[in-house]
């Protein structure tokens, strides 16, 4: 597999796989030893992780207002939370009171087409979204509209109380909103930047072509930017450890650099 130029990750997931099988067969006496155990692993490369920089986000999100699920991309951008946990939400799991969300289920692509809502993998990763009033004042107009939408259709709506469903009511499938709406606000913003940067002298750097899943990241980069301590942060994306998180998140950006070079110059020469 390796001479086959399979990825590490792909090689070691094969090799415990059928460890696992060997382990098995030295159970019902089949083998001696497992053969697995001889083999040398290649390491894992860590790759670049992607995400927008703290004026990128700003970017999207001020080209995300012209879309119909703005609010989803302004949780996504703000809370940290997978694709399939805001997909998979109802308006029963958002407390306007309290301005928290609950996350209880996850949508699930399924092989051949469909979808289903099922039970997140992990204990943590049931939990509490504290929001603020950005979001809540998105989610509150994003009702509204989806509201107007179902009075308009006269009962061709198939409400199943999603937050972001489709224009028939049904879940919002991932990769329909990856194609139809996240890469055409990064399309419709760097044109955006275009236009500007013809008329000004200093020249703004286009969005990067980033995944919806990066948008978790780009939550993640801002708030290690903004010193939130990691232990809130590994709540807020429900990993089951901070060290999952800092090993995930491990990073860092030239801002956070010079930032943690300008602190230990203050506190070791006050300057």
């Amino acid at each position: 597999m390796i001479a086959d130029e399979y990825s590490p990750k792909t090689v070691r997931h094969v090799h415990n796989v059928l460890s696992s099988a060997f382990e098995k067969a030295i159970d019902w006496e089949k083998l001696r030893s497992n053969p697995c155990k001889r083999i040398k692993l290649p390491k894992l490369r860590r790759s670049e992780m992607k995400f927008f920089t703290q004026d990128e986000a700003q970017q999207f999100l001020e080209a995300a207002k012209e879309d119909r699920y703005y609010a989803l991309f302004l949780l996504a951008t703000t809370t940290g939370m997978r694709p399939e946990e805001y997909l998979g939400l109802r308006w029963n799991d958002i407390d306007f009171k309290r301005k928290v969300l609950y996350v209880r289920r996850v949508l699930i692509s399924l092989k051949g087409g469909g979808f289903m809502l099922d039970k997140p993998k992990t204990v943590k990763s049931e939990r509490c979204v504290v929001l603020r009033e950005t979001a809540l004042n998105a989610l509150k107009a994003h009702k509204m509209a989806q509201l107007k939408h179902i009075n308009d259709l006269k009962g061709a709506y198939k409400d199943e109380d999603i937050v972001f469903a489709s224009t028939a009511g049904t879940p919002l499938q991932h990769r329909n909103l990856d194609r139809r709406h996240f890469k055409q606000i990064i399309k419709c913003a760097n044109e955006k930047l275009r236009l500007e940067n013809e008329k000004r002298l200093n020249k703004f750097p286009l969005l990067p072509s980033i995944r919806l899943y990066d948008l978790r990241h780009t939550a993640t980069t801002l708030m290690q930017i903004a010193g939130v301590n990691v232990k809130v942060i590994s709540e807020q994306l429900g990993h089951a450890s901070s060290s999952l998180t800092l090993d995930t998140y491990s990073h860092m950006t030239p801002a956070m650099q010079e930032d943690g070079a300008d602190r230990l110059e203050r506190l070791m020469f006050g300057t």
